[in-house]
Formats: structure tokens, C-alpha cells, sequence
């Protein structure tokens, strides 16, 4: 027998320890792990749903600071539901009858603070005797039966409702729902929306035949939730049964893909304990961390049991092969999941919420597979009588065996045109990854082919949009907020952004004023405009006598009238062109609210969301260096050398660059969830890179150094099984393209395509870098 260098000596001590510990205690370890699963069963209950957008900026980021200041004096600005109609017979008396109880009907409850539609606007009336305006309904009789409603009289002659409640020219009305500042971001928005909004308003399609548009920040948050949630089932369910079926014609063997798919199964159960214990939120990534375990929980079955099969069918004995199993394998696939949970780890340190929460429970349960896998197929095994000849017969499948034959001769006598393809492959994604555009539109990953898209597209066509986009002004003085001067310039501020189409009319306190002067001159439409000073000082005498009367844009100053809010709503459109948008509307701002009298920021979710994109790709690179780092540091554990470490490397870093620029060539942009892709395909591709090396290395010992030999015999014994995995990954992760999030439907393509690339890379070049490059007395290395 050869002797060890020390390290792999004590290594081979410590699994064989592990072994007769596992096999020794095998029903207290059973035991063990039915009472951990149950625990992490009950921890169910604590699981929590998302009711928000992601907030990808630390709470400590000046975005998030300058957000929160705004939500302190105005509250929580997507607290906006709407509901549309394009359709001329609603003013038919009898189909508005029922618009405006439908209206009225949502607005009783107690979840809605108010309730904007045709059924209950107002119209500003001079009472020239007590020198104030009025308030009076513009309905006020429609449940008589001489109901009547004059179109005309709302869209000619009340324009502070224009693109409001109505559409002039389309003839496309809507209604504003105010939900309750305090339970929009709860479990209760969620109720609301689907046990009454959404069986109100199909009940009202029924009675009226009119087709209902929906949409608003809550109603696409509730419905983009609901999709998460029936999406992580889905992919479940789907991990399972074509990672079940690919095991099974591998291996052939019934009982070895159930006991397979038992324990990726526990590992699931782990995943959702795990979730529940920190009470984390199932948000879009966390989400696909149930089928992310299974896909990576069967690479190890697969690993421990080819072993086991190969050591049966060599000497038939069940226990040593067992042990074998756990001495051989338990340590490289110790290494791969603590490379694939570390990949997953660096997460953790770009101070994204989300992203951390992920990073958290994947690299946990990871390592949590790797352990369940570890003990459970051992023991199974141990009670079940060895695998009949049938079970083994792919381990000589002559297919197999003729493919890892032809990758042998290709890196015994084309190594030149192996080189000269990988560097033709990375000129080309060089130049492609020049391509990659970035992408910080919240909407983007939204299911298209659902009906609650389709309503956004509605509302962007009729009413410019649904996203808001705020803009807070400090006068930085007591009633700055209704000096004329500052008034005037909101005006000129509005009349700028009349002249870009992806963005709505501003909501503001101009609009009181215009309409104030219009009520002035008698609800002459002519008069909506902002009042001369001569002007100002009657209708603000008007105005401050009504105040007792009217709550009319409130909410956008404060009660000092110091602190003003100005509000737009946007079109979908792409990132670079909200940021010139962004740009342009900062210099105007600049031009108008000078800093030395003025503070202004704009802000608002789509905002954050944006400046949130960017953030996490600068992340990016932390994120994928540090990953890089760690395995580096782990190949220095194995080997002893710095040439080793960049052998090792090489082949995984090629197919990150292959993917990136299959992104800048296809148009797949960076984003939250595609950004996920180069770490997690690193740190799981790197796998088959580890199983290999550590083969290698067994057989350098064996072989007494001859690094040719031993490369070729380690690609016949792992081949297979890095075969075996790789399609199982490929397919594995092929189940995330049925989603309806963009996002995550490009997140499983792109890390199949990865893990494909990173297969090849790792069959191909990685033997050929070492026999190339490898040091003939390479011994030193090991010691």
C-alpha cells in the first residue's frame, strides 16, 4: 500500500472515524433525524409572505434614509388601488347605477381611508356670502329614478379630474381607491384584495358585461405574491419528477430513486424550517430555495451511490463498500457542498436584505443536504441487500464508456484544438459581455402572460401609468409650500413634464389653486389656471375660510405647510431611458428650487428600485471575488500549489464569460435576479472540478505520481458520475424556465447553460491544463 503525505493521512482518519460512527449508530441517528425534521416542521407556521416590493438597498443607504423621511410626512405612497373602464355604455344610465354602487360599495369598508370616482366627486362652488368654497357632490341623485349624469359637464368642464378619473379623448374613466396607510403593507391588504375587491368586481362584470381593468402597487404586489407562492409548489413538484425520472434512467433501480428522492425531500422540509425559524419572508429568491435543494441535494445521491455500486461491484462486500463510500466520497463531497454553500454565502455580505436572507438560508440548508445525504443513503443501504447485477450494469454502459473514451483521446491528441476553441470562446465572450445592459425596472419580471399585466399596460395607455414617482420639496421655511412664488414654480415644473410622454400630469397643490380660481370665476373652465397675486389674495381668503371644510390634497403638504409632495406616475419603460428622464428632471428641479432656499429629492419605489439594481451589481463583483476567493483557498487545501489553484479555476471561470455573453448577445439584462446567476453557477460548477482533483489526487498517490496515468484513470472512475450530475443540474434547473417571472425563468436557463459549458470545460480542459501544466516532480505539492 502507498503511504500518505500526512494531510491526506490524518484526512483518511477523520472520514473513517465518520464512517464507523455512522454505521455504528445508525438507528440513534435515524432517531436524531426524524426529531430535527419534525422540529424544523413546526417551524412551518413562522413562515412569512412578502407584502412589498424588494428593498435591495441597506436601510443605512442614503436612498433608503431620504425614502423614509418621505413616508414620515406622507405615509406609504403605494397605497393606491385603480379600476378602469373603457367602455361607452358605462354612462348608459343603468351600468352607471352600478359602477357608482360598486365604488361606494368598496369604500365602506374599513381597510379603504377613501374612494375617488365618478359616484362621489365634487366640484368647488363660490359662496359669495360667507366668502368660501364649497364642496358639492357633481351626483347627487343617482339612486332617484330621474337619474341622469352629464359626460360633458365632467369632461369639459372639471379639468382637475383630467387623466384623474377620466380620459378625454379615449373616454376611458377610472376610480381611485385609497388603502389605509397602515395595513397596506400587511396580511390584510392581501385579504382584501382577493376575498372582496376581486369577487366584487367580477360580479360586476357579470351583471354589466363591461370588462373591469385592476391594477395599482397593491394589487400588484397581492397578485405577484400569490404567483410566488404557487410558483414554489410548481417548482417542487417539478424538480422532483425530472430529477426522479433522469435518476432512474440512470441508475434503474426503483428503490434507489426513492430513497434518492426521500432525502432531497427531507432537505426541502429543512429549507421551509429554516425559512419559518428566521422568520424570513418567501419573496421571489427565497422562493426557489425548496427546488434549488433538490436539484443540488441529488448530485451528492448520485456521487455516494455510483461509489457504492462501483466498490460492490469490485469486491461485493456491502460494509466495506460503505465505508469506502464515506472515506472516498465524504470528503469531496463535503468540499463541493461547502464551495457551492460559500458561493451561495457571499451574499450575505452585499448588505441587500434580500439578497442576505438568501444568501443565509441557501448556504445553510446546503450544507444541511450534504449532511441528511451523508447519513441517511449510508444507513438505508446498510440494511438493504447489495444491488443485483441488473442495478450495475451502467456502470459498463458501453455508450457511457465510448464518450468518456472519446473525451480521453481528444486531450491525449487535440490538445491544440482544445486550446484554440476555449480561446476563440473567450474572444467572443469578451466581446459580449460588452453587450450587457443593465435593467432597474421594477416591472420587468412581471408575469406577462397574466391578466394584472395586461391591465398595466391599460393604465399606461390611458393614464400614463401606474408607478408612482414622488418628488419632495423642504421650502426650508413655515408656509413656504403655499407661497404663490413656490406654486408657480411647481406650474412651470408641470409644464416641463407635459412634455414627456412616459409620465403623467402632476398631482401637486397647484391643482388646488387652478381649481380654485376656476371656482372663483364661477366654474368657468376657461379660469383653471394659477391665480395672478392681485388674484391670490381673494381666493386665498376663500381658500383659508374653507379649510375647515375641505381635505382636498392633503396628503401632499404637511401641516406646517413647509414640506410639500409632488406626485407623477410612470409608463413602463427601460432603465436608461428612466434615467435620463431622472437626469433631466433633477436639473430642472436644480433650476427652479435652488439649494440655497430649497432641499428636493425624488424618490418613491420605482426610484429605489433602480438605484437598488445598480447597487447589487456593484455587489456583484464583491460577491463573485469573494466566491472565487474562498475556492481558491479550498484548492489550497488540496494541493499544495498556485499553479493548481488556477488550473482549477480556469475551466469554471470560462462558461461565467460564455453566459455573460450569450446575455449581451440575446438582450437577457442585468437585474436582481439574473445578477444571482455567475455565483450560484460558479460555486455549483466548481463541484465537478473538486470531485475530479480529488480523484486525481487519490490516484497521483496511487500512481505513484505520474500525473498522465492518473488523470486518465480518475476520468474513467468520475467521469460518469460528473456525466450523471451535470445533466441532472442541467434539467434541474431547466424547471425554473416554466416560471412566469422573467427573472426567474432567465435565472434557470442561464445556470443550465452555465453548468452545461462549466460540464464540458471540466471534462475537457481542466485534464488537459493539468497534464500540460503540471509539474513533473509534483510530489512537494502534496506533502
Amino acid at each position: 500500500m502507498k503511504k500518505l503525505p500526512k494531510k491526506d493521512k490524518a484526512s483518511s482518519q477523520f472520514w473513517e472515524i465518520i464512517s464507523r460512527l455512522i454505521l455504528k449508530n445508525r438507528i440513534p441517528i435515524l432517531i436524531f433525524l426524524i426529531a430535527i425534521t419534525s422540529f424544523w416542521i413546526t417551524q412551518f407556521k413562522y413562515m412569512k409572505f412578502t407584502f412589498t416590493e424588494a428593498n435591495l438597498l441597506p436601510d443605512s443607504h442614503i436612498e433608503n434614509i431620504l425614502y423614509n423621511d418621505f413616508l414620515e410626512f406622507f405615509g406609504d405612497e403605494g397605497n393606491l388601488i385603480v379600476l378602469g373602464v373603457k367602455d361607452t355604455s358605462i354612462f348608459n344610465t343603468k351600468q352607471l347605477k352600478k359602477w357608482n354602487k360598486l365604488n361606494l360599495k368598496i369604500e365602506s369598508y374599513e381597510e379603504i381611508d377613501m374612494v375617488l370616482s365618478i359616484s362621489n366627486l365634487k366640484t368647488l362652488k363660490k359662496n359669495t356670502n360667507s366668502e368660501k368654497f364649497e364642496l358639492t357632490p357633481l351626483i347627487n341623485n343617482y339612486n332617484k329614478k330621474d337619474f341622469s349624469f352629464n359626460k360633458d359637464e365632467l369632461f369639459e368642464n372639471l379639468p382637475f379630474y383630467e387623466n384623474l378619473i377620466y380620459n378625454k379623448k379615449s373616454n376611458a374613466i377610472r376610480s381611485a381607491i385609497f388603502m389605509k396607510s397602515e395595513i397596506v403593507n400587511t396580511g390584510a391588504r392581501k385579504d382584501f384584495i382577493f376575498k372582496i375587491l376581486i369577487p366584487l368586481i367580477k360580479d360586476f362584470e357579470k351583471q354589466t358585461g363591461i370588462n373591469v381593468r385592476c391594477s395599482g402597487m397593491p394589487y400588484i404586489r397581492s397578485l405577484n405574491a400569490q404567483n410566488i407562492i404557487d410558483e414554489m409548489s410548481l417548482f417542487v413538484m417539478a424538480a422532483l419528477t425530472i430529477t426522479s425520472l433522469i435518476f432512474f434512467l440512470f441508475f434503474r433501480s426503483i428503490k434507489t430513486t426513492i430513497i434518492s428522492m426521500f432525502v432531497v425531500l427531507i432537505g426541502v422540509l429543512w429549507s421551509l424550517g429554516t425559512l419559518g425559524l428566521f422568520e424570513y419572508e418567501i419573496t421571489v429568491l427565497t422562493a426557489i430555495i425548496p427546488p434549488l435543494i433538490i436539484v443540488i441535494g441529488v448530485p451528492n445521491c448520485i456521487y455516494l451511490i455510483n461509489k457504492y455500486q462501483q466498490e460492490i461491484s469490485k469486491h461485493g462486500d456491502k460494509i466495506k463498500a460503505l465505508k469506502r463510500v464515506i472515506v472516498k466520497i465524504g470528503n469531496a463531497t463535503f468540499m463541493t457542498n461547502l464551495t457551492t454553500a460559500s458561493g451561495f454565502a457571499t451574499f450575505i455580505l452585499t448588505n441587500s436584505k434580500l439578497l442576505k436572507e438568501f444568501g443565509i438560508i441557501a448556504s445553510i440548508n446546503i450544507l444541511g443536504i450534504f449532511i441528511i445525504s451523508l447519513l441517511i443513503i449510508p444507513i438505508l443501504f446498510s440494511y438493504m441487500p447489495p444491488p443485483k447485477k441488473k442495478h450495475l450494469k451502467h456502470l459498463e454502459n458501453k455508450n457511457l464508456n465510448n464518450l468518456i473514451f472519446w473525451i480521453e483521446n481528444k486531450i491525449k491528441y487535440k490538445k491544440k484544438y482544445i486550446y484554440l476553441i476555449s480561446l476563440i470562446t473567450l474572444f467572443i465572450g469578451v466581446i459580449g459581455v460588452y453587450q450587457i445592459k443593465i435593467s432597474g425596472n421594477i416591472l420587468e419580471d412581471l408575469p406577462k402572460n397574466k391578466e394584472f399585466y395586461n391591465d398595466i399596460l391599460f393604465f399606461n395607455d390611458q393614464f400614463n401609468g401606474v408607478l408612482p414617482m414622488e418628488i419632495f420639496i423642504n421650502t426650508k421655511k413655515r408656509n413656504g409650500a403655499i407661497n404663490l412664488s413656490t406654486i408657480n414654480k411647481i406650474e412651470k415644473l408641470e409644464q416641463f413634464l407635459n412634455d414627456i410622454p412616459e409620465l403623467s400630469p402632476l398631482i401637486s397643490i397647484s391643482n388646488l389653486y387652478k381649481f380654485s380660481k376656476q371656482a372663483y370665476y364661477n366654474g368657468n373652465p376657461n379660469y383653471y389656471k394659477l391665480p395672478s397675486r392681485q388674484e391670490n389674495i381673494f381666493i386665498s381668503k376663500y381658500l383659508k375660510n374653507s379649510s375647515n371644510n375641505s381635505n382636498i390634497l392633503n396628503n401632499y403638504i404637511d401641516e406646517s405647510k413647509q414640506y410639500l409632495r409632488l406626485t407623477t406616475y410612470m409608463k413602463e419603460m427601460s432603465t436608461e431611458r428612466m434615467e435620463e428622464i431622472e437626469a433631466k428632471l433633477n436639473s430642472k428641479l436644480l433650476q427652479l428650487f435652488p439649494k440655497e432656499k430649497y432641499d428636493f429629492k425624488i424618490t418613491g419605489k420605482a426610484i429605489l428600485f433602480l438605484k437598488g439594481t445598480k447597487f447589487l451589481i456593484k455587489n456583484l463583483i464583491l460577491s463573485l471575488s469573494l466566491a472565487i476567493l474562498l475556492i481558491a483557498l479550498f484548492m489550497s487545501y488540496l494541493f499544495r500549489s498556485f499553479k493548481m489553484i488556477l488550473i482549477s479555476l480556469l475551466p469554471n471561470l470560462l462558461p461565467l464569460i460564455v453566459t455573460a455573453a450569450i446575455m449581451g448577445f440575446i438582450g437577457i439584462t442585468l437585474k436582481p435576479s439574473t445578477i444571482l446567476v455567475f455565483s450560484i453557477a460558479f460555486g455549483i460548477s466548481v463541484d465537478n472540478t473538486i470531485h475530479f482533483l480529488a480523484k486525481y489526487r487519490q490516484e497521483l498517490i496511487e500512481n505513484n505520481w505520474n500525473t498522465k496515468k492518473s488523470v486518465y484513470k480518475a476520468l474513467r472512475e468520475i467521469g460518469s458520475s460528473m456525466l450523471y450530475t451535470s445533466v441532472v443540474l442541467f434539467f434541474g434547473f431547466s424547471v425554473f424556465m416554466i416560471s412566469d417571472f422573467g427573472g426567474t425563468k432567465a435565472l434557470g436557463g442561464l445556470v443550465s447553460i452555465t453548468l452545461f459549458f462549466a460540464m464540458l470545460s471540466n471534462l475537457l480542459i481542466l485534464p488537459t491544463l493539468i497534464i500540460s501544466l503540471e509539474n513533473p516532480s509534483i510530489k512537494k505539492n502534496y506533502g
